[in-house]
């Protein structure tokens, strides 16, 4: 099988060393689930630990702490701006809890109505739908059969009448680690008006991203995705688009002045930064940013090697099914099933037997789950049918491996040897029907067991 390597080039992460108990003996844990989230880096860690004892409330307090902290605070602040390759002047920085809020937040902030338009894309995580769905009408791209989307069906979708206010794309899948030509997106988006909004959650911890180059408007990621897991995410956005209007949070440090009938809101950044910042997270994230900075090339060459590793391994599995594109350039996440396997059991045995960590079920991206499988329209209504009355047991899902540029070659060669065992023991699986798939495709929608459950 592929060469198990060294440990990756990256900073160690907390924890690395943590083992587990299998079949009476400990081992060490094997986490393929950077995707969803990943430990903090050791240099992440001393960065939080240094500063704690100078933690205290920002910018309105005299002391010395209150200083020291507001410094910090602001620092963050333009560490991420120069971190994403945006322009100071025109852009700011601000630290969302996580994508998700993030783009709560800017959908909010941009003052969309229901005669408003945005465009999006069935690739989408539902973070990057619903917020959109809640306050405009959304213009999905579908995708093809091989689960991607091309800048020509995206310009389509733009030159549709109403004109769209909004182009809101992912950065990378969440799901098969395919990433779209953001340039040529945001050129045809630009070209047209249309404001680009990216959600780089998957994105930004593994690649460079130059906002002023790729002419991004917004870009919101997380920090619990790239060895910052402290509760900040990062949002840097044009400041033209936060000049008016109220902010999404409302209170203490989003205002100048409150009487009992009128608010003189303040200036942006404070005006959309409410309440006691988090800035242990803040910190935490710039640290994060500073590392991956430093890092360039490195991380980028070991994840071109880590892919090259998954596609090698899974591809000596009996019965696996991948989903999405196998080819081009990706980021080292693939999805997959296996004949006969639920995916719930797959997971499970993964982390019972053999101490890997991995996630299944539909990752929060149910549409684009719903068209890697095929479903038909009737199938996606069944599919919402049992989920309101909790047939878990219904649900469709796959299992996802993920990794990131910490991960060691190791672990993937453990994974391929961890799936080869669980498929050269049929015998311990409970076969299950397909669900009827395009033609033409291989693919197998597994069906749970009596205790699966979509992790959504």
């Amino acid at each position: 099988m592929f060469g198990t390597g060294d440990l990756s080039p990256h900073d160690p992460l907390v924890g690395a060393d943590l083992s587990v108990l299998v079949g009476g003996e400990l081992r060490r844990y094997v986490d393929l689930d950077a995707a969803a989230t990943t430990s903090a880096s050791a240099g992440v860690a001393r960065a939080v630990q240094e500063f704690l004892p100078w933690y205290s409330s920002v910018h309105r307090g005299a002391g010395v702490k209150s200083q020291v902290s507001s410094a910090r605070y602001d620092q963050a602040r333009e560490t991420i701006v120069r971190f994403v390759g945006a322009d100071p002047a025109t852009h700011v920085g601000l630290f969302p809890k996580n994508t998700t809020e993030g783009l709560n937040q800017i959908a909010f902030r941009l003052g969309l109505t229901r005669d408003d338009v945005v465009v999006s894309t069935a690739v989408e995580h539902h973070a990057n739908l619903l917020p959109w769905r809640r306050h405009a009408q959304v213009r999905v791209v579908d995708v093809d059969r091989s689960g991607t989307y091309s800048v020509d069906a995206v310009v389509a979708a733009l030159d549709e009448r109403p004109a769209p206010r909004v182009l809101a794309v992912s950065g990378a899948s969440n799901v098969t680690g395919w990433m779209p030509d953001l340039a040529g997106l945001a050129a045809a988006a630009r070209a047209r008006g249309v404001l680009v909004v990216v959600d780089g959650a998957q994105l930004v911890p593994h690649r460079p991203v130059d906002m002023a180059a790729l002419g991004i408007d917004v870009l919101v990621w997380s920090g619990h995705k790239m060895f910052a897991p402290f509760g900040a995410g990062g949002m840097v956005v044009d400041r033209r688009l936060l000049v008016g209007g109220e902010p999404f949070l409302v209170g203490g440090g989003a205002v100048k002045a409150v009487s009992d009938t009128e608010v003189v809101w303040a200036d942006t950044p404070d005006r959309d930064d409410a309440g006691t910042p988090n800035v242990l997270g803040a910190v935490a994230l710039a640290a994060a940013a500073d590392e991956l900075m430093a890092a360039g090339p490195r991380n980028r060459r070991h994840e071109d090697l880590l892919v090259h590793a998954l596609d090698a391994e899974l591809a000596t599995v009996p019965g696996l099914h991948r989903l999405g594109p196998t080819t081009g350039d990706r980021l080292p996440v693939v999805s997959f099933v296996l004949d006969g396997m639920p995916h719930e059991e797959v997971a499970q045995r993964l982390a019972r037997e053999h101490g890997i960590g991995v996630r299944n079920g539909c990752f929060c991206a149910h549409p684009y789950l719903s068209r890697l499988f095929g479903l038909s329209t009737a199938e996606v209504q069944q599919f919402h049918d049992d989920a309101r009355v909790g047939r878990a047991d219904r649900l469709p899902g796959a299992v996802r491996v993920s990794c990131s540029s910490a991960t060691p070659l190791a672990d993937v060669a453990a994974l391929g040897e961890a799936l080869r065992a669980l498929t050269g023991d049929r015998a311990r699986a409970q076969l299950v029907p397909a669900a009827r798939l395009p033609e033409g495709t291989d693919r197998q929608l597994p069906r749970g067991s009596g205790s699966s459950v979509v992790r959504a």
